[in-house]
């Protein structure tokens, strides 16, 4: 039975026969027939028939909601046997959203040091994708944005608030400034994140409000590549302030708090709503509150006046 939830949870995120079967590293033909055995012994048709996949049926919806629980339950069963006779081992899936990639070291770093069995997979993603493969059991855990767009039902630990500064060259319009407001930053060539990225509608948003509607002169969903523009001198960027600080950007390169508003978002670590999460999320659930706190202290005190002063 549990195989068969496996093969219908497949089909569902691929929606095609041979690239689940694949997925799953069996024939098509087995897929199909361990679909067609569920269908039987749950008698219900649960995908629409045809010469190629075209979709589930009601009652396909409903038992997708349930394999999805069940399948998750046996791998959080087998993993708390696995870490009661060997101690916590295995993967841990992570997505990111772009602009907190260079955070996710923190999080794995100081986990792998207690946990040495465990190895780790880290994607870059969209915060809609980042749920979605929570969702579908693709990853155990995403680093997203909490408060500006839906999140459905997840659990969530907060690690910081992302607060945005303009990155440009020295010698640049506005580099020797102390800051500058969003009105001011739209009349400068910008490279930003694409529109898929959730970083980019907030950044469109706050430009929004300030009466000015942006075109970048250029766009990818890569931050290396913005990074690289940047650097030419002939662009100019938004990005997060802790974005900023991890690369640690000097000279010729600036980063300019962005004022009127100082917009800050919370981004954070989010998990399926489980209970009891599975021994491996759990530990990295405590790593993430962890984390949260070492990042509050470090927050309080660079606004904490020097005692000399």
């Amino acid at each position: 039975m549990i195989d068969k939830l496996e093969f219908f949870i497949a089909l569902a995120r691929e929606e095609h026969f041979g690239r689940a079967a694949e997925m799953c590293g069996v024939t098509q033909p087995t897929l199909s027939a361990g679909i067609k055995q569920l269908e039987d012994q749950l008698g219900v048709m649960l995908v629409k028939r045809g010469s190629r996949f075209q979709g589930l049926t009601p009652e396909g919806g409903q038992v997708l909601t349930w394999a999805r629980r069940i399948v998750s339950d046996t791998r959080s069963m087998k993993e708390e046997m696995r870490a009661a006779k060997h101690g916590l081992s295995g993967r841990i899936r992570i997505a990111a959203i772009p602009t907190a990639l260079a955070m996710v070291a923190r999080l794995t770093t100081p986990f792998r040091e207690k946990h040495p069995g465990v190895t780790f997979s880290v994607l870059s993603r969209t915060s809609i994708e980042v749920l979605s493969l929570l969702g579908n059991l693709d990853i155990d855990a995403g680093i997203t944005y909490l408060d500006n767009e839906p999140l459905g039902r997840v659990t969530s630990v907060p690690l910081y608030d992302e607060r945005y500064q303009l990155i440009t060259a020295a010698g640049t319009e506005y580099s020797d400034r102390e800051k500058v407001t969003w009105e001011e930053v739209s009349s400068l060539p910008l490279c930003l994140l694409t529109p898929d990225m959730q970083n980019r509608r907030i950044i469109d948003q706050h430009l929004a409000d300030a009466g000015v509607q942006v075109r970048p002169t250029l766009e990818s969903n890569s931050m290396i590549v913005l990074f690289s523009h940047i650097r030419t001198g002939k662009w100019s960027s938004i990005m997060p302030l802790n974005l900023a600080e991890t690369f640690g950007f000097s000279e010729p390169i600036r980063a300019i708090p962005i004022v009127d508003p100082d917009a800050r978002h919370a981004v954070g670590l989010v998990t399926a709503p489980r209970d009891p999460q599975t021994p491996l999320v759990q530990a990295l659930l405590d790593e993430a509150t962890a984390l949260a706190g070492d990042l509050r202290r470090e927050a309080a005190a660079k606004v904490r006046p020097h005692p000399d002063r």
